[in-house]
């Protein structure tokens, strides 16, 4: 009986292992991180400079700011983005220069802030399909594109070092 009672109080600790909130800091310390490193890259490399057939960086960056801005919305839509319209959506197709990325970086960053408190806690538990392609549970496909975003961002070091370019330290979250 009593290690019945010892059991179930370990998996309601697990249960309860984090909260929306913790996953939205979690979140924005990566965002503010990632913009150190959009910041560190020189304008004209951008967009021109790559390393073994991977896209640019700035490309990159389209995809991270298109999956934030177009998931959150879809948890407040019932219909969903199309994989292939989510640069449309989130008006990076046009952004070609730093200063846009950054803008839309901060349009982005300033919707999560925003948004994130509004939805309801359910809604994380819930299965969606995002962009019309991707189903899972809303919570493991958030953590999906903060994992994109770290991955991504992984590569703009390996750029930036190929550049002689020191990037910001990778703890430094906040």
């Amino acid at each position: 009986m009593e290690n019945n009672q010892i059991k179930q109080q370990t998996n309601s600790a697990i249960e309860g292992f984090t909260s929306s909130d913790a996953i939205l800091k979690h979140w924005q310390g990566h965002r503010k991180l990632t913009r150190k490193v959009i910041e560190a890259f020189p304008e004209d490399k951008l967009f021109e400079y790559s390393i073994g057939g991977m896209r640019t960086f700035g490309m990159m960056l389209k995809e991270i700011i298109g999956i934030a801005d177009a998931g959150l919305q879809e948890l407040f839509q019932d219909e969903p983005t199309p994989v292939d319209e989510i640069s449309k959506n989130s008006g990076t197709a046009m952004a070609c220069t730093k200063e846009e990325i950054l803008n839309l970086w901060d349009d982005v960053t300033h919707k999560i802030d925003t948004l994130w408190p509004l939805i309801p806690q359910e809604r994380f538990q819930e299965v969606m399909l995002a962009f019309g392609a991707y189903e899972g549970v809303t919570s493991d496909i958030i953590l999906y594109w903060i994992d994109n975003e770290i991955h991504h961002r992984a590569q703009g070091y390996v750029y930036l070092r190929s550049l002689g370019i020191e990037p910001p330290a990778f703890w430094d979250r906040y």
